[in-house]
């Protein structure tokens, strides 16, 4: 499904650079669930954005679904992020201006899903993450274990390709973390790819797979 070739990240302090991602090199398969780990600053949440489109390498080749990513400009970039992947931030990115029903309805209307159909969607999402009191209300007005079950929620609607999260559950209560680990658990099971950053070693064990980062270096892949 995607394949990172010699992924480098670094910025530019003063006259020298200062690396986040080294030489990185990594399949994934489609079907698979991955957990990356690894120390804070370890580069983690870049390499998500650069999976997810949102950030690009300083240098290296990045392939998803045999398209050339890499040599893509922002708008061929953002089609095929809105087509295919789901994304689920640390911080939300909920769009302030808009309400929750509208927040997730806001994926269907980029990939021109009809109108009946998109109801129907957001309805399902609202009920099965229990928001369905909160449905008008702005993300300022929600708690932030309830806009991270909307950002989760926003993420899943369009059943992307490729599922990218970004430590889901940090801010959630403990049994509605399991809820959402079960849920991609389940998801993983009907054929979605997910890939998950993770402090949680009980989250990570729900992939087939951890990878740990250090210092922007792969330390291991199993």
């Amino acid at each position: 499904m995607l394949k990172l070739n010699k992924i480098t990240k670094h910025y530019k302090t003063g006259s020298s650079n200062t690396y986040v991602l080294r030489n990185i090199n990594l399949e994934v398969k489609e079907g698979e669930f991955v957990s990356v780990m690894g120390p804070s600053g370890a580069g983690k949440s870049t390499l998500l954005h650069i999976m997810g489109m949102l950030d690009v390498a300083s240098e290296g080749e990045y392939y998803f679904l045999d398209n050339p990513v890499h040599e893509f400009n922002d708008k061929k970039r953002s089609a095929l992020y809105k087509e295919h992947l789901g994304f689920i931030f640390q911080s939300y990115h909920l769009i302030d201006e808009l309400t929750v029903y509208e927040n997730l309805e806001t994926p269907l209307l980029y990939k021109k899903v009809k109108s009946s159909q998109r109801k129907s969607m957001v309805c399902d999402m609202l009920d099965r993450f229990q928001v369905v009191g909160k449905k008008d209300l702005f993300p300022h007005q929600l708690s932030g274990g309830q806009q991270q079950l909307v950002g989760v929620a926003r993420a899943l609607i369009s059943q992307p390709k490729l599922l990218l999260a970004d430590e889901p559950t940090g801010n959630l209560h403990s049994s509605q973390g399991e809820e959402i680990m079960d849920w991609f658990k389940t998801l993983n099971d009907e054929g979605m790819t997910i890939v998950q950053v993770t402090h949680s070693e009980k989250n990570a064990a729900y992939g087939g797979r951890i990878i740990k980062l250090v210092d922007g270096w792969i330390k291991s892949d199993g």
